[in-house]
């Protein structure tokens, strides 16, 4: 960490809305740039700056603002020149003699006390003392406000968010109950919150306290994909989290609930606490399930038999049973599931149901979770296919927040709702879908139960599938054109419980064996850098080979990988520009993720068909870095077609993507998928995982480690449960 004392040039760039600052500065004889969120900068201002130099490769070397304090002059020449600088609207060069002249050395005294006084100075009435006022308190505010809240490590994005929502009562807020800002302030987390707290004084037992903490414990436990938390659970883990006694927890669980901030409900048998989202998101996914599994629906009136064969003389092909009754299903049930594993004809059975509904002149919506789930489904039908977001029509409400303008008033005007990879759908997007389907619109759910569940809370697809309310298909007979591919093959023998087939001759599965995770590490970058992009030249390393991993942390984590695989694939440049945030070096040309919903990120459109602009860059998207503008910010192209602006405030929303988790991985689909096989965390390295991870592979896997351990992840059939109510809740009504 770097620290200058200098004094505000010139302002070569600022943005109103965050702060963030370009900016020169003299220290002594010595001018830098600056970049940052400085909210209150003013040409002329004395500052402590702290951060750390980044080298621009346009614009050269910069200090990366981390914490800013406005230095206030002390002498009669320095505070002169400080108001004349044109700091405070109202007083210019010959104002700013008359106040020092008149003042002295108590000048700032008097304009943070007694700031009449000025009417003491000929020339400055009533009106003017008013600007002049209204612009040095201003200041002074946002001064105050940063120079406290970054003493608590709040960054200087937070403080502005933090100013934004309440103001000149930011610090009283803050000091009344620092807690509030986990409620209102993104990226504000309990930890920080507790630092603050403590050091203002609040006491160990306070209710604001331990309600923020049980608040913090119960949501830290859903990011882990529940959607509630068994009372005792809860109990134990916030007693250890806040050091108070059990009977304080109880207390205001107590009180949380009758401030309806929680919810307690028994689930199977025992006592659970629900954030009150979740709640309503469990009882509004059980209520649609129920309707849309027991009403009455129009008799599709066409020969569905007639049509199946038809369909089968058309494309030359022939359904099994278990796929005529999937299709059936279809048009004999308000709702259906339809769940099988790769090549047991899911794709064509959705591709059959389309054709016959569109031929009885209904009209069908196709959506998938994800925008490249949604590209695949349009690919494999030949029909438009849209992200769950974008059919349900996402954006800005009236109060200015996110909002899914598809919902109970405004339903999808459809006769029939597809939606497929439905594994990867959680809690909140199914509450929010079912609320868009009316009366007598039927809903397809296809997916995976065999893969991995939602990144985000509840285990949806599993839940509908275990609670018997829905007609459920189950699809397990592999195609005979899928035998052919040993990644088809060796997925089903993996979620049977068998070892695959490794390096059967010409096929597509393969396996390298090497010990240490040096060598395999080693092994990897020579596969994705030489071997496989020789082996097939149509194989671009950044663009059809992806690397997958079970973990994020260890030299075989991905973020080692990505840094290893970045000096290989994209290296440091001079003609390349490039940005540090966090420990990550963005580079231009490199391959990026997006790794949070963010509904209110604008992208503009790269050519091609559809909206001009838009917003929402969703969790698991994939693009390339194309530049580093003047500014810092990072521009992002996703899907080559969607162009996104990253200023420093959303960069933390970024990582690499040469090498990916698993769980990102879902709904995804990759010509050349890379894995590494090592032993690691039991309840990680499971089955459950390497089944996920290999059907991401559309042409070849390679798997690089020891035969012990795919051998241990095949054998471990265990995973995390999750604690989910849906089945539950599903089950107590229809039973």
């Amino acid at each position: 960490m770097s620290e200058i004392h200098c004094v505000v040039e010139d302002i070569v760039f600022k943005n109103e809305e965050n702060g963030y600052v370009v900016a020169h500065v003299k220290e002594k004889n010595i001018r830098h740039t600056i970049v940052g969120c400085i909210p209150y900068i003013i040409e002329g201002q004395s500052l402590k700056l702290q951060g750390e130099w980044v080298k621009h490769p346009q614009f050269g070397c910069q200090l990366k603002v981390i914490s800013c304090e406005e230095i206030l002059p002390n002498s009669k020449i320095g505070i002169e020149r400080y108001l004349a600088s044109g700091v405070i609207a109202g007083i210019g060069p010959v104002t700013a003699k008359k106040i020092v002249d008149k003042f002295g050395e108590k000048t700032l005294e008097v304009l943070d006390e007694d700031i009449d006084r000025l009417s003491e100075i000929e020339g400055i009435g009533d009106k003017k003392i008013k600007i002049i006022y209204e612009a040095y308190s201003k200041q002074r505010e946002i001064r105050n406000i940063m120079v406290f809240l970054q003493t608590y490590g709040i960054t200087p994005n937070q403080c502005v968010k933090i100013y934004k929502k309440y103001g000149v009562e930011s610090i009283k807020v803050v000091k009344d109950n620092p807690y509030i800002l986990t409620e209102d302030i993104a990226g504000i987390g309990f930890k920080s919150a507790d630092k603050i707290a403590r050091s203002v004084g609040v006491e160990a037992n306070s209710p604001f306290r331990i309600q923020s903490g049980i608040n913090y414990v119960i949501n830290d436990f859903c990011a882990m994909g529940n959607t509630y938390m068994p009372i005792e659970k809860l109990i134990k883990e916030s007693m250890n989290a806040l050091s108070v006694e059990k009977a304080d927890i109880e207390k205001n669980i107590y009180e949380s609930t009758l401030e309806q901030k929680i919810k307690i409900e028994i689930i199977n048998g025992e006592n659970c606490v629900f954030t009150m989202p979740y709640y309503y998101c469990e009882l509004g996914v059980t209520k649609k399930i129920v309707t849309l599994s027991t009403d009455n629906y129009d008799e599709v009136k066409i020969d569905i038999n007639k049509q199946i064969e038809e369909f089968e003389k058309l494309n030359s092909i022939e359904f099994a049973p278990i796929q005529k009754e999937a299709i059936r299903g279809a048009f004999e049930n308000g709702i259906e599931v339809i769940t099988g594993g790769p090549g047991t004809g899911k794709t064509t059975i959705i591709n059959c149901i389309t054709h016959i509904f569109e031929k009885a002149s209904l009209r069908v919506f196709m959506a998938a979770p994800t925008g490249r789930a949604a590209k695949r489904m349009s690919e494999a039908s030949g029909k438009e296919a849209k992200t769950m977001h974008r059919l349900l029509e996402l954006g800005i409400g009236d109060n200015n927040q996110t909002a899914f303008f598809k919902r109970e008033e405004c339903p999808l005007e459809c006769d029939v709702i597809i939606v497929d990879e439905a594994s990867m759908i959680d809690i909140v997007l199914m509450n929010n879908l079912l609320k868009a389907i009316g009366f007598g619109t039927r809903l397809i759910i296809v997916g995976d139960v065999d893969q991995l569940p939602s990144v985000g809370p509840g285990n949806v697809l599993r839940d509908i599938i275990e609670s018997k309310a829905v007609k459920v298909v189950r699809l397990k007979d592999i195609f005979r054109q899928a035998k052919e591919s040993m990644i088809i093959v060796n997925a089903h023998k993996i979620n049977n419980g068998e070892m695959p087939i490794l390096n059967k001759k010409d096929k597509d599965f393969y396996f390298m064996n090497r010990e240490g995770n040096e060598n395999i590490l080693n092994t990897i970058i020579e596969l994705i850098y030489k071997r496989l992009p020789k082996f097939n030249s149509k194989w671009d390393s950044k663009h059809h080979i992806q690397v997958l991993s079970p973990m994020r942390k260890g030299i075989l984590g991905v973020s080692s990988l990505n840094n290893s695989i970045q000096q290989v694939l994209n290296p440091k440049s001079k003609d390349k520009k490039e940005v540090k945030s966090r420990d990550i070096i963005f580079r231009t040309g490199d391959k990026v993720m997006q790794t949070k919903n963010n509904y209110t990120l604008k992208w503009s459109r790269v050519g091609g068909e559809g909206e001009k602009d838009g917003a929402g860059v969703f969790n698991g998207d994939v693009g390339f870095v194309e530049d580093v503008d003047q500014e810092s910010n990072l521009i992002v192209i996703f899907d080559n077609e969607r162009k996104v602006v990253y200023e420093d405030m959303y960069l933390d929303e970024l990582d690499l993507a040469y090498a990916i988790t698993i769980h990102k991985s879902q709904g995804s689909e990759f010509p050349v998928v890379v894995m590494p096989a090592f032993m690691g965390p039991p309840l990680l390295m499971n089955r459950n995982l390497l089944y996920t991870g290999i059907t991401r592979a559309k042409k070849l896997v390679v798997l690089v480690g020891s035969q012990k351990s795919i051998h241990f992840m095949i054998n471990n059939d265990k995973s995390f449960d999750r604690y989910s109510g849906l089945k539950w809740r599903i089950m107590d009504i229809i039973q």
